[in-house]
């Protein structure tokens, strides 16, 4: 980096060995450690450090040029601290040459020994700026952390705090350590579950839109302006109101033996009315006839004032009537108003649609539980049709065309249990073959014995089976055949038992039925063997099976 002579020295020192503007320049006051052990004359001799834009005075010494300004500062007369000479400030001049050998100096990086680089000096910032051990500051607002610059890639991405990552559920980008506080505050598509406990899970934006349809939230029955009291779950108000029909029928019948006593007294007072108006009106009347009356005797009379006096009290009198007779006029289209019937009678027959729907409804669901019966039963009919290809599809996809069967026998406790109290005396294994057209065969196994084994052993047999392709094989079954029970600790201490078919057997002819009598060992192993726990024939309540059928001088089809 580039450090211009400040603005005065050039008025102070003399300027020499002026070749090209040097851009290289360094740190005062660093350790450096340098490749070579540093030269007297590479040092200040004022603070004995490496020389930093170098000045010679006219003795020959070179100074630091700060330094050389901190001798002029403190001093009136600044003398050399070497030699004790008198320096001439007109005679100190900077001193390129040696700066530039200076700046070439080689040093090694301040993060030795991580980085073994070699630098001259003057570009020892510059490789800082660059050096993949140099420790900087992590790049994101808020953390203050400090890595290695060849981990700050890695840090920014994966292990700082302050990152930034994409909401999973609206996508926005949010500070890592902000993130949990702004999913379960601010983001609208974060999903919470439904106050009302309906199991269901919902994004934030659309809670009250499914509270408003929640089967878990507790509404008011339709019914309430009758007289029910009931809140119940919105997803059994249906099961509420067919379950109390009789009650709202009565609550409803009940309003309108209110509303028609209510119609009653509002009769009452309007009759009460009417004979208060007949009676204004008769008295109007009389009124009328006394006005015409007093006209015909004053008029006679030539007293005019007291004439004046009676007439104008007869039309107060008649004025005050008149106004009466509106005002209960007025009454009475009132009280006619209220007794409007007909919201009364568009909600009775509301009600009747309502009982004549209901009526629907149960010869509508007879109808239904017939046909959800006659559905259940052919549903149960495929269910069953499902079960059996599930169970071939499971025979089809272990089937073995190798001679070789391992089976699997799982819940062995269990089983056994069933075997010993007579539930199920055997198990079968799933069939295989001696090859893809070979003959069909599969294992049988009692697993509280059979025979001399009863009780006291697993009884396990070898079965010759009817298959596809019998037709084409030779017979009578004369293979080598071996019963195994596998050693589950992975040492091979298997139980093995050998036998070849006897071809005077029917066990071995070829099968008329399903499968042939089965042969085999009926004590092939102790139950104290095989259930003794310093042994490793059952883990996990699992035991293994194996039978190996014998191919050689077998003719593959």
């Amino acid at each position: 980096m580039a450090c211009d002579e400040p603005a005065g020295l050039s008025g102070i020192f003399t300027r020499q060995n002026s070749a090209s503007t040097v851009s290289l320049d360094f740190e005062p006051d660093a350790d450096y450690k340098f490749v070579e052990a540093l030269e007297e004359r590479y040092k200040c001799a004022s603070c004995h450090l490496v020389l930093r834009n170098p000045h010679q005075t006219g003795c020959g010494h070179r100074f630091c040029q700060q330094c050389i300004l901190s001798l002029r500062e403190l001093n009136a007369v600044p003398t050399c601290p070497v030699d004790k000479e008198t320096i001439k400030m007109h005679e100190v001049f900077k001193d390129n040459c040696c700066k530039r050998e200076v700046l070439n100096l080689h040093v090694f990086c301040k993060n030795i020994p991580d980085c073994n680089s070699k630098i001259i000096l003057g570009r020892y910032q510059e490789h800082l700026q660059q050096c993949l051990f140099e420790s900087v500051q992590c790049t994101n607002d808020g953390c203050s952390d400090q890595i290695l610059r060849k981990d700050l890639k890695e840090h920014l991405s994966q292990h700082c705090k302050f990152r930034e990552e994409m909401c999973q559920y609206c996508n926005k980008h949010v500070v890592l350590i902000n993130i949990k506080n702004h999913e379960e505050n601010d983001c609208p598509d974060y999903p919470v579950p439904c106050l009302q406990n309906c199991s269901q899970i919902i994004l934030k934006k659309e809670i009250e839109k499914h509270h408003a349809v929640c089967p878990e939230a507790e509404v008011e029955c339709l019914y309430k302006q009758y007289g029910c009291p009931v809140k119940v779950k919105r997803g059994k108000l249906a099961e509420h109101e067919n379950s109390a029909l009789r009650e709202h029928m009565l609550q409803i019948l009940d309003k309108n033996s209110q509303l028609e006593e209510q119609i009653s007294d509002l009769y009452k007072s309007l009759e009460c009315k009417e004979i208060k108006i007949q009676q204004l009106a008769e008295a109007i009347k009389k009124c009328e006839k006394e006005f015409r009356q007093f006209t015909q005797v004053f008029g006679k009379n030539s007293n005019l004032m007291v004439s004046t006096q009676a007439l104008a009290s007869h039309l107060d009198k008649s004025a005050r009537l008149e106004s009466q007779v509106k005002q209960l006029i007025q009454m009475a289209s009132q009280q006619q108003s209220k007794l409007d019937l007909r919201p009364l009678f568009d909600t009775i027959e509301n009600v009747k649609q309502k009982i004549a729907l209901m009526e629907t409804y149960d010869q509508r669901l007879v109808v239904l539980e017939s046909q959800s019966s006659k559905h259940d039963l052919q549903i149960n009919i495929h269910k069953a049709q499902l079960n059996k290809n599930e169970e071939r599809f499971k025979l089809l996809e272990g089937t073995c065309y190798n001679g070789k069967l391992i089976w699997k026998i799982t819940d062995y406790k269990m089983k056994k249990k069933e075997a010993v109290e007579g539930r199920v005396l055997s198990i079968f294994s799933q069939p295989f073959y001696t090859s893809r057209c070979g003959y069909r065969l599969c294992a049988r196994a009692y697993l509280n014995g059979d025979g001399s084994g009863k009780g006291t052993h697993i009884s396990l047999y070898f079965v010759v089976m009817r298959g596809e392709f019998d037709s084409l094989l030779l017979w009578p079954f004369k293979q080598k055949v071996t019963l195994m029970l596998l050693d589950q600790s992975g040492k091979k201490n298997h139980i093995v038992e050998v036998f070849r078919a006897d071809p005077n057997s029917s066990s071995f002819k070829r099968p008329d039925g399903e499968m042939n009598i089965a042969s085999g060992c009926p004590r092939f192993v102790p139950h104290t063997v095989l259930e003794n726990t310093k042994n490793t024939y059952i883990r996990d309540d699992t035991l293994f099976l194996k039978v190996v059928v014998d191919l050689t001088d077998l003719e593959e089809l």
